[in-house]
């Protein structure tokens, strides 16, 4: 696959300038360069740092940029002079299983680190006085996936473990696991008599009363956390329990998120089971949340102006002004040249490569309908998953700029179907023969006609003997109104793991960044979200891809011991040798895998679970 195009986004650096009690030129400048383009074009393998005997399953760089943390399945945590290559500081944890995650406490001049692991304890070292914890906690019964912190918040932490909870911590006060402690923010176990686990939580960096919650179902939470009590949490035995007789989580308090494909499946425990949240991450300006999901794609929601999925609403027919529609459709010569390659790639079922060039072309010229429809097209023949709904959206723009959009409508009714909307795409084509009575005896009107009423037959024959998820009034319409994305990235794998990140990169959240199932490292680069580059970077899985906070740097790390240093490099250098410069094999095997190969994490070994 070959990137055509860079897209920049210009900074209006006066308008900053102009508002200096949030903006230094320092600032202005670094946040300008750290995701460069010219720099990202010339990312490779800067240096690897070795020490760590097992997995390396979190990385975390301080708020300053000067030091990096990292923990392991050995139980060892360690800090990292980044910029000269050596290790400052190996400490052996008492923890006596996996440590999955890792974070420096707020305005502790780098000296206090919190880790949680997968012996259910949380731990809090001062890394400069002692090797032994300074505050610790056991209220979690399974394992801790992941922790967060707050910047305005220095003594505050939260942790997310498989037991459903979200604990939050003032390491200030006093606090005894055994005695009870009124430390449950959340409890997931509320919503549902199955089993919840909280695999990953995130605070808005700047609006910290919001907290993201991912757990093991597509469906991503942002709690308003102001508007939670705290519950005790008592221990009976190795099992905890909280004050169920306590109201603690407004409706209102909360917002769902998911991809609206998922909107059918609503209650189905054979689609959900699959499906795990592995990493969310707010945007540096907390506008968005990047959701990274197990056997599915990355996706991005807007936090400030999500909308619901609409997957049945035509648009007025109106008058057709052929005029209008002809110069609407008329191209220009890169948008022809880029469409005629689109085509010849859709008849050749090179469908990966169909789609870049249609993208492309769209990129240019965002109000031509035919664009959107032969996108459309080529998802719905590629099948990878979320393709079908994103052909949903596709033909829903085509007919938005054109009502009068024969194809469009049709391959709307299909869409419909094939998500299992069967009503819906009997409307739709039902009105399609109203609105063009010349169109009612086409082959494929016909055709799909009979596909619809063997879906009718099937429907009401089938008692669907799946598996259903036993939920409460509440969760059910919570998650009926859950918001839809605003963009996806496609390509990794995750598969293997459950605590593969996915991350922005640049100040201005330009890229996305993610780890793979195959060994790679993936960017996509903004608006096209098409892939920018791939490298390779560890010998089986990526789990973490951090980008520095302030320069363009970025670590990773994986099943390899080793966490490896990635940053642009003179020009004159000889071909990189780890970027992957055609990579549509590899995208291709992802999509496969994540089709045949489910989100089991009980059948895989504990280093592939982490």
């Amino acid at each position: 696959m070959k990137r055509t195009h860079i897209y920049s986004k210009s900074l209006n650096t006066a308008q900053l300038i102009s508002n200096r009690s949030y903006y230094s030129i320092e600032t202005l400048i670094r946040n300008r360069l750290q995701a460069a383009p010219q720099f990202i074009d010339r990312l490779e393998l800067e240096a690897t740092l070795e020490g760590h005997n097992g997995c390396v399953n979190c990385l975390e760089w301080s708020e300053n940029g000067q030091r990096l943390a990292s923990v392991s399945d050995d139980q060892h945590i360690m800090i990292w002079d980044p910029f000269r290559h050596c290790r400052l500081t190996d400490i052996q944890t008492p923890h006596h299983n996996n440590i999955f995650s890792v974070k420096f406490l707020p305005q502790s001049q780098d000296s206090k680190i919190a880790t949680g692991a997968g012996d259910s304890y949380v731990y809090v070292f001062d890394v400069t006085n002692s090797t032994e914890p300074i505050w610790s906690c056991h209220c979690h019964s399974l394992r801790v996936k992941r922790l967060t912190t707050a910047p305005e918040h220095p003594s505050m932490l939260w942790s997310s473990g498989e037991d459903g909870y979200v604990l939050q911590f003032d390491i200030r006060e006093p606090h005894s696991c055994n005695l009870g402690s009124k430390v449950v923010l959340l409890d997931l176990n509320d919503e549902t008599s199955r089993n919840r686990e909280v695999k990953c939580v995130a605070i808005n960096p700047r609006r910290p009363e919001l907290l993201g919650v991912g757990s093991n179902d597509p469906y991503a939470r942002i709690y308003d956390r102001r508007m939670i009590s705290l519950r005790n949490t008592i221990k009976h035995g190795e099992e905890r329990v909280t004050d169920s007789d306590v109201i603690h989580v407004p409706t209102n308090c909360v917002t769902y998120f998911a991809p609206g494909q998922f909107r059918k499946h609503l209650r189905s425990h054979s689609i959900i089971q699959q499906k795990a949240i592995t990493y969310l991450a707010f945007s540096p300006d907390g506008t968005e949340l990047l959701v990274n999901m197990g056997t599915e794609q990355i996706y991005l929601y807007d936090v400030v102006n999500a909308k619901e999925p609409v997957f049945f609403e035509l648009p007025p027919l109106g008058e057709r002004d052929d005029a209008k529609e002809t110069t609407k459709r008329n191209l220009s010569q890169d948008v022809e040249i880029l469409k005629k390659i689109g085509n010849e790639y859709l008849e050749n079922e090179k469908y990966l490569q169909a789609i870049t060039q249609y993208t492309e072309a769209i990129e240019l010229m965002r109000d031509n309908s035919v664009l959107y429809l032969n996108r459309a097209t080529a998802y719905m023949r590629r099948n990878w998953y979320g393709d079908v709904y994103a052909a949903l959206r596709d033909c829903k723009r085509a007919l938005e700029l054109d009502p009068h959009y024969v194809k469009a409508h049709f391959r709307l009714a299909r869409a419909l179907l094939e998500l299992g909307y069967v009503t819906e795409s009997n409307e739709c084509l039902n009105e399609l023969k109203k609105r063009f009575p010349k169109s009612a005896n086409d082959n494929g009107v016909k055709m799909l006609m009979k596909d619809i009423h063997s879906a009718m037959e099937l429907e009401k024959n089938d008692a669907d003997g799946r598996l259903t998820l036993s939920l409460t009034e509440n969760e059910i319409q919570l998650r009926s109104s859950a918001k839809d994305y605003k963009e996806w990235f496609v390509g990794h794998c995750n598969t293997t793991t459950d605590i593969k990140e996915a991350n922005f990169f640049g100040s201005d959240g330009k890229y996305i960044v993610a780890g793979s199932d195959d060994g790679h490292f993936f960017i996509w680069e903004r608006p096209s979200n098409m892939i920018l580059s791939m490298y390779k970077a560890d010998g089986a899985i990526v789990n973490c891809v951090q980008p520095h906070p302030y320069v363009c740097l970025m670590a990773t790390s994986g099943l390899d011991h080793e966490i490896r240093l990635w940053s642009p490099q003179p020009e004159d250098q000889s071909d990189p040798k780890n970027r992957v410069h055609y990579f549509d094999t590899i995208v291709s095997s992802n999509q496969t895998r994540m089709q045949t190969d489910p989100f089991d994490i009980t059948s895989q070994p504990m280093c592939r679970t982490s």
